[in-house]
């Protein structure tokens, strides 16, 4: 089966195509991936300090014809033999419908649209249209791990029961698979999204968005005791977060300097990390001994942070449990996790409406 999928949720354009089976020994689905093409708006939305949604709608429609010509060698409007045989040759077509900057949303939605209209003009049969959730492509982008993708996961009863934790710029969400098709939301964030404090802090520090990757380069060169920085609802019974009272002891505590020497700079980056790392980090390993979980799952853009991946991963060993995390490029908004998300609905035998839902949840 091959999926052509377009992700515009937010800053970056991609489309990706795929192909996709299921692998009977494993009874785990395994992906081919053919193309990926991702256009990244950083430096048009650095000026502005965060993503500027008609900004990123604007540079979607821009980016949108130029990846797809990549993809197909022809251009969407071309009546040419190798886009007809390039349609064809489609499955299933996917895009993301939610959640994120619906401006930027409908940019991918109207052209999937636009290449729908395509198969009409050219009296072609049209494949399957699925709208996908892009919470589910980071959810099941542990699919692209290299031990499932080599092979080393003999079955999906290794893996199962399994405690995933997808934390991002915009959600932090702790999920129990029971199954590769049966999850349920244990919790998430109340109020910031762990990436959204990081991008808040970053701006406290004078550091250029995306505030993430920046806080991760400083705090490698810092002190995480040095600060003793709040664990916001981490002995709570639920598996909640909050992270505006983390990111608000940042603002008090550098209330008390009129200027911050580099040192002190990296030891507020590092510390404000691993505080928010502990939280993720507690409540994640607590639910995975409360449900008897034999892997922990990473996703999102936040799990790009190679100090996360290796707290993660070495408490994983302790425990004795498997630990999936896709590979970086897989990490941040990318078309593979979103063609992805589309074999499992088509799996599951679901699909959301070509509607664009910025509060979509999972």
């Amino acid at each position: 089966m091959k999926i052509l999928a377009i992700e515009t949720s937010c800053d970056e354009t991609s489309l990706a195509l795929i192909k996709s089976k299921q692998d009977k020994k494993s009874n785990l689905p395994k992906f081919k991936i053919l193309k990926n093409l991702i256009s990244s708006q950083i430096k048009i939305h650095q000026a502005f300090g965060g993503v500027v949604p008609n900004l990123a709608k604007r540079e979607h429609l821009k980016n949108l014809p130029i990846l797809f010509k990549k993809l197909s060698k022809e251009n969407l409007n071309s009546k040419s033999t190798k886009l007809k045989n390039f349609l064809k040759s489609i499955n299933i077509l996917t895009v993301t419908i939610g959640p994120g900057l619906e401006p930027a949303l409908w940019t991918g939605i109207n052209f999937t649209k636009e290449i729908i209209n395509q198969y009409k003009t050219l009296k072609i049969p049209k494949p399957k249209i699925i709208g996908s959730n892009h919470l589910l492509g980071h959810l099941y982008s542990f699919l692209l791990d290299p031990k499932i993708t080599k092979n080393k996961i003999k079955s999906e009863k290794e893996i199962f029961p399994a405690i995933a934790l997808i934390v991002s710029g915009g959600h932090t969400i702790l999920i129990l698979m029971e199954s590769l098709f049966k999850y349920k939301k244990l919790g998430e964030t109340r109020d910031d999204a762990c990436g959204e404090s990081f991008d808040k802090v970053a701006r406290m520090l004078n550091l250029p968005y995306p505030g993430g990757p920046q806080i991760e380069k400083i705090a490698q060169f810092g002190n995480n005791k040095a600060i003793q920085f709040p664990r916001p609802m981490i002995n709570e019974k639920n598996y909640d977060f909050s992270f505006s009272g983390l990111k608000t002891s940042v603002f008090y505590f550098l209330r008390n300097y009129k200027t911050i020497d580099s040192q002190t700079k990296n030891d507020i980056a590092a510390s404000f990390q691993q505080a928010a790392f502990d939280v993720l980090i507690k409540k994640t390993f607590r639910a995975a001994n409360e449900f008897g979980a034999k892997s922990i799952m990473l996703s999102g853009g936040v799990s790009a942070n190679k100090t996360l991946r290796n707290q993660f991963s070495r408490l994983c060993r302790n425990e004795k449990k498997l630990f999936f995390v896709p590979p970086f490029v897989y990490n941040t908004d990318n078309a593979v996790m979103i063609a992805i998300s589309a074999f499992i609905l088509n799996q599951k035998n679901k699909n959301y409406r070509l509607i664009a839902r910025g509060d979509l949840n999972i």
